[in-house]
């Protein structure tokens, strides 16, 4: 498997500009187009960042706008914020087979080994896998791996599912939470939160990640959508946020994104105890579910 191998963070904004030229290229018919057609592999090739550090004032920020502690303790969603720019500039080369413009986050899987403090050097490694059908298009999974910088064994652990939309296959392949009842429906709120029309675009600033859907009304339409909706990385920081301080040394966080949130709304929180860790759900007060989670002890998690 090749690797390469950065000196520096990649900029996100620059990245997303360079998918959207992408994207223009592939829409062009005849000889002006890339042709981007069926590919069909995965790059076998990873992408790594070797001693990064954390940028505190940064850290503290998105602290503030996930609902954390501003502690010296990184948040494992933070994490995932600080190993995307690896996995865009990996989606964005030339021999990524699936366009990064309409690819929809479904679901995500963290494992904490140990704490990571926000002092460390930290050695960042991404990659992709397991390309398969889907029946509404395509799925695929971005690993991500933090480790202390030059030792062996990861503090972090990652796996991001995203859906490339298109005409599919067989059976639905989405993931699917075990021991998670269905929807929230019917169980009493834990807590309610009002979510401003500007969330989208304050995680943005914290986190980096710029996609239009998130940032204003006007952007948002040109993909679908009524209006700006929040990031799903955002929803779930902000559900394991309300765990803050009750967490073990070792635990899993598995989540499925379900509704977009649309901007501003009401939300409510369901949290119950679930052996060793705890069920999480994020609904609408209207009723619809935007995210279901399952946190538990150690490795053991719900796919």
């Amino acid at each position: 498997m090749a690797t390469t191998t950065l000196d520096e963070t990649p900029g996100l904004p620059g990245l997303y500009a360079k998918a959207a030229l992408s994207a223009v290229a592939d829409a062009l018919p005849g000889p002006l187009g890339r042709g981007g057609g069926d590919r069909a592999d995965l790059p076998d090739r990873t992408v790594r960042q070797d001693g990064a550090r954390l940028d505190r004032d940064r850290l503290a920020a998105y602290q503030r706008v996930c609902g954390f502690r501003v502690s010296d303790d990184v948040p494992a969603t933070y994490l995932h914020v600080r190993c995307f720019p690896l996995s865009v500039e990996l989606m964005t080369a030339s021999d990524f087979p699936i366009p990064l413009v309409g690819l929809v986050h479904v679901a995500n899987t963290m494992t904490v080994h140990r704490r990571v403090g926000s002092g460390e050097a930290l050695d960042l490694e991404v990659g992709v896998a397991d390309l398969r059908p889907h029946r509404r298009g395509r799925v695929f999974d971005i690993t991500a791996e933090v480790r202390p910088a030059d030792q062996l064994e990861p503090s972090w652990t990652s796996r991001s599912t995203y859906l490339a939309r298109g005409r599919g296959e067989g059976d639905d392949d989405a993931p699917r939470l075990e021991g998670v009842p269905g929807p929230a429906e019917g169980r009493t709120a834990t807590a309610q939160w009002r979510v401003p029309a500007d969330t989208g675009r304050r995680y943005a600033r914290v986190s980096g990640d710029v996609n239009p859907i998130h940032l204003h009304p006007l952007a948002a339409r040109l993909f679908g959508f009524r209006r700006a909706i929040a990031h799903g990385m955002w929803t779930a920081a902000r559900a394991l946020a309300t765990l803050d301080g009750r967490l073990p040394q070792a635990w899993r966080y598995d989540v499925e994104f379900a509704k977009p949130l649309l901007l501003p709304a009401t939300v409510e929180l369901v949290t119950e105890r679930a052996g060793d860790g705890w069920r999480l759900a994020v609904r609408s007060s209207s009723g619809p579910e935007h995210l279901r989670g399952l946190l538990a002890e150690g490795e053991r998690g719900g796919r």
